[in-house]
């Protein structure tokens, strides 16, 4: 229920256009914020990216390109573990699982 006037949907800003911040301080952190959102999408991806590509080489059979691959995404892997971006149980576990995937190719 919305009150006489007002829409019943809030209109959406893009990220960046809409600052809700009132001091300079809360408007240096919003503008770090954005900076280190944007730094850890892009390291995130990465990662995925070149575990999705792994996965894609096992499933394919090979095994060469996926020892290679995975050769690649293991330090992409741990460099999210030192940004923060996954835990390292959640990267050794993902670690675990291509290599095992890996090694059932013959």
């Amino acid at each position: 229920m919305t009150c006489p006037g007002t829409p019943a949907i809030m209109p959406r800003f893009p990220r960046g256009l809409l600052s809700v911040a009132n001091s300079s301080q809360a408007r240096k952190r919003a503008r770090q914020a954005e900076e280190r959102r944007q730094r850890n999408a892009s390291a995130r991806s990465r990662m995925r990216t070149t575990v999705k590509k792994t996965k894609q080489a096992v499933l394919a059979g090979d095994k060469a390109l996926a020892a290679t691959l995975f050769k690649a995404a293991e330090p992409v892997i741990d460099a999210a573990i030192g940004k923060g971006l996954i835990h390292k149980n959640t990267a050794a576990r993902t670690k675990s699982r291509l290599n095992a995937s890996i090694r059932s190719l013959d």
